[in-house]
């Protein structure tokens, strides 16, 4: 009797045992793999340069950093930018997007090199979505009133993009990046991606509790779909610039490298 409450126990010990370091794997398993370098892409109506004041953070925490100059042509062209700036990296990257940048990395982040997707405000379609229809299920934002289109490119007037765009960021600091903001095809909005990355790769997301230009509720719906880290910021639009510390903070935990 006492020999078999004996193997009983050892029995029971041991499937705890392996249950226990069976959790740990799987825990260690989802966290991402520490990563050095970090790869931004702009949105529409913006160029590299809005991601300045996260860029100088990441590099001051040790980060390697490539800025991608979005063409924001076609889906198409924004992704094949994004590939060959990955190709260049030397080891696991975290690739963050802005936007509808977030179409860019939710179609690239595949690549074998990626360990992490951070969304900051930004689209987050699932593969062959139509997220014009999706965006139509939520409240439309101010920002689009302000869209001119000519020759097949669109901006946005100067009156959109400081009162709803740029909402929250220094009046001289928005009239700079209004200066500076790519033409951005009309046509780009429509593209469709083959593939959602953020299906199997761990992500984080940022949602702009006072963005005009994508709804809150829209941002919260896709932080929830795609099961990510998300923090809400008293932020509009363009957080990466109103609120550079946080977004920073948000790409170092991607990268494991938050404390």
């Amino acid at each position: 009797m006492k020999t078999g409450w004996k193997w009983t126990a050892f029995a029971i010990t041991t499937c705890t045992i392996v249950l226990l370091v069976a959790a740990r794997a799987s825990a260690q398993a989802a966290r991402p793999a520490e990563a050095r370098n970090v790869v931004l892409v702009h949105g529409a109506w913006a160029d590299g340069s809005s991601w300045g004041g996260v860029i100088s953070r990441l590099q001051a925490a040790g980060m390697h950093v490539t800025a991608v100059q979005n063409p924001l042509t076609s889906l198409a062209d924004s992704a094949a930018a994004t590939r060959r700036a990955l190709a260049l990296q030397d080891g696991p990257t975290v690739l963050v997007a802005h936007s509808w940048g977030g179409t860019v990395i939710s179609e690239t982040g595949l690549d074998p090199k990626v360990t992490a997707l951070v969304y900051v405000a930004a689209r987050a379609p699932d593969a062959a979505e139509d997220f014009v229809a999706l965006s139509g299920k939520f409240p439309t934002m101010p920002v689009r009133a302000g869209v001119q289109e000519r020759d097949g490119f669109t901006r946005l007037s100067e009156e959109a993009f400081l009162k709803y765009f740029a909402n929250g960021v220094p009046q001289e600091k928005a009239e700079v990046l209004y200066a500076e903001q790519e033409p951005t095809a009309a046509s780009l909005f429509g593209g469709r991606t083959t593939v959602a990355a953020w299906r199997s790769k761990p992500s984080w997301y940022a949602v702009s509790k006072l963005d005009q230009t994508i709804s809150p509720d829209l941002e919260r719906f896709l932080a929830a779909r795609m099961k990510a880290t998300t923090v809400e910021l008293e932020a509009g639009h363009l957080s990466l610039v109103s609120h550079p510390q946080e977004i920073t903070d948000l790409i170092l935990a991607a990268a494991a490298r938050g404390n």
